[in-house]
């Protein structure tokens, strides 16, 4: 399955980063340019459970393809939910369940980040995603 554009872009810019403080501070950068959700969006029908840290997420289908929105309260999660969006956003519901989240991290070479919790909450949010898509 090939990558959409932006999460080619951003694998590629991983993959150049030069040790693991460097991928930090691009990880850090990425959930900063997440744009903001609204207040509204921010509620108890959008939260994700099974995250440690408080995420929301919010998806729209056009033309069968999902468009995800997403947040957190945690720096960290942030970046790597702007990962997952630039892995999964455009996809159609089918793509969506084929996506592999830890091969994903582990190319971005991230996966030493993702503790077991940390895990979870993304599969958590993938998990999520799909049953959007359903």
């Amino acid at each position: 399955m090939s990558l959409p554009v932006e999460a080619a872009e951003a694998l590629q810019t991983f993959q150049n980063a030069a040790g693991w403080e460097q991928r930090a501070r691009l990880l850090m950068q990425f959930g900063d340019r997440l744009p903001a959700l609204s207040d509204a969006d921010k509620c108890e029908a959008n939260r994700v459970h099974g995250c440690e840290s408080q995420v929301w997420l919010v998806g729209e289908l056009h033309d069968g393809h999902w468009q995800f929105s997403a947040s957190s309260d945690a720096r960290m999660i942030r970046g790597l939910v702007a990962l997952l969006l630039l892995r999964v956003n455009g996809l159609s519901a089918t793509e969506l369940q084929q996506v592999d989240l830890p091969n994903w991290f582990n190319q971005l070479g991230l996966s030493r980040q993702l503790s077991p919790s940390r895990s979870n909450g993304l599969n958590a949010v993938l998990q999520r995603m799909n049953e959007l898509a359903l």
